[in-house]
């Protein structure tokens, strides 16, 4: 795509609020000459990519502010047009001063993530590397951070091409059988279709499947701590964090409300939920806590169910309990884990693979946290493997996946070639829409960039 807008836009490209330094962006045709309508010196024939000192100057030639500006021409900016960028001093005052004597000069305020949109209509970068932009700004961790720069990068979008050029090559066979139809010509082995189809299809399964790892580390990994009364959920919750965010009492029910705090391991965010004790109680404010505390169940991707090592009784309810989260919660991550294992009288019920811990003195702890990490990664490498972490790009991939399915489906049965080729074309459409390869609907661009800082 070419150069679709080319009026001159404008906005504040770093954070609002006062800092040392703000940068105001200017982008579109003429930006450079528009700029110096309004600067001390005239910068339409200064190289790209130079630094120039001046003042911002009003209609009247009041000083307004010393400002260092940055040319990118036309080609060779972040959004492919001439583009220019003002770091001025970092008073709101002077930020929006020099922000509306730009569209004294001619800008108009730029729309939610009209810069990043420029960049993906000039042909700067596709659609998933432009949408992996606001995943980096988003980015609060280093596997987050990681994730959004490998699809900035082109990662995701050289493997969609990949998968793409192998089944346009298949529905150009088929294609060319429809041709000749009537003289029962075959131009292409069904089982090497089907080898095709099969292998495009595992992988478009596995990016699918990544999508529950890289949204976890986008949103971070919800970890609801429970189990009753005095199994020692506080002192864990504290021991995780290294200071003490909970209070700790032998009294039963002390904890009457969650607490969410947020632990970082191995570059993943856990997001944790201390929750009140589960039992069976009278006392309201106690009641409403357990009640939020199955809330926070029901919201947790990990579920620590912690026991007493030293109760036989608690051990073996805790068991059946967490027996029956299995079964209730099949999607989610449930760890059994023994707490107090310091203790003289402690037991292990040999029941299942659990891990034996003592929440007060740190035993056990690395080991739970190795095994938090285990469990969001699971079989997937942030470093090897390429993780999807967008809802619209795994709801294309599922799409791909159905259509394959109907493909293979076909190639196995007795479907004639025009219907295995509308699927093979579907599968293409929706791979294609991921990267913006094909035309994608205005309104989806409008939500996607909508999302975006104004800035960006």
């Amino acid at each position: 795509m070419q150069d679709i807008h080319q009026d001159p836009i404008c906005a504040l490209a770093t954070a609002n609020g006062m800092g040392a330094i703000a940068v105001i962006r200017v982008s579109g045709a003429g930006v450079k000459a528009l700029v110096s309508k309004g600067f001390s010196k005239d910068l339409s024939a200064l190289a790209s990519h130079s630094v120039h000192l001046g003042w911002m100057l009003s209609d009247s030639g009041e000083r307004l502010d010393e400002v260092l500006v940055t040319l990118f021409d036309h080609g060779k900016s972040f959004t492919g047009e001439e583009s220019v960028e003002l770091a001025c001093h970092g008073s709101p005052y002077i930020q929006q001063l020099l922000l509306q004597r730009l569209v004294e000069l001619g800008c108009r305020f730029a729309e939610p993530g009209e810069f990043t949109k420029r960049a993906f209509l000039n042909g700067r970068l596709d659609l998933s590397q432009a949408e992996a932009v606001a995943d980096l700004i988003a980015a609060q961790s280093k596997q987050a951070h990681q994730v959004a720069l490998q699809q900035l990068r082109g990662r995701f979008s050289s493997e969609l091409q990949q998968l793409r050029e192998q089944l346009i090559n298949f529905a150009a066979l088929i294609e060319l059988e429809l041709d000749f139809a009537e003289e029962d010509v075959e131009f292409a082995d069904r089982s090497s279709l089907k080898q095709l189809v099969a292998s495009v299809l595992q992988m478009v399964r596995r990016l699918a499947a990544s999508f529950e790892l890289g949204n976890a580390i986008k949103q971070g990994v919800p970890v609801a701590i429970v189990g009753a009364p005095n199994t020692g959920k506080s002192t864990l919750l504290n021991q995780l964090l290294g200071e003490e965010r909970a209070i700790v009492s032998d009294i039963a029910g002390t904890t009457r409300d969650v607490i969410e705090e947020v632990l970082n391991i191995e570059g993943i965010q856990f997001r944790l939920i201390d929750t009140a004790g589960i039992r069976e109680t009278t006392e309201t404010i106690e009641a409403l806590g357990i009640e939020r505390s199955q809330q926070k169940i029901e919201q947790a991707k990990i579920v620590i169910c912690l026991a007493d090592s030293g109760d036989l009784t608690n051990l073996q309810e805790t068991h059946e309990w967490v027996q029956s989260l299995f079964t209730l919660h099949p999607d989610k991550h449930i760890l059994l884990i023994q707490n107090k294992a310091d203790l003289a009288n402690s037991t292990n019920l040999n029941q299942q693979e659990v891990l034996q811990i003592s929440a007060l003195n740190g035993t056990g702890i690395s080991e739970l946290k190795e095994k938090l990490v285990k469990l969001v990664l699971g079989d997937f490498s942030i470093q090897d493997d390429t993780i999807v972490s967008n809802a619209r790009h795994h709801a294309a991939l599922q799409q791909t996946a159905a259509a394959l399915d109907r493909a293979q489906a076909g190639l196995d049965g007795q479907t004639t070639a025009d219907f295995i080729a509308m699927d093979i074309r579907e599968a293409m459409r929706q791979l294609g829409q991921i990267t913006g390869q094909i035309d994608v609907d205005t309104d989806i661009l409008g939500t996607i960039f909508s999302k975006f800082c104004i800035g960006k």
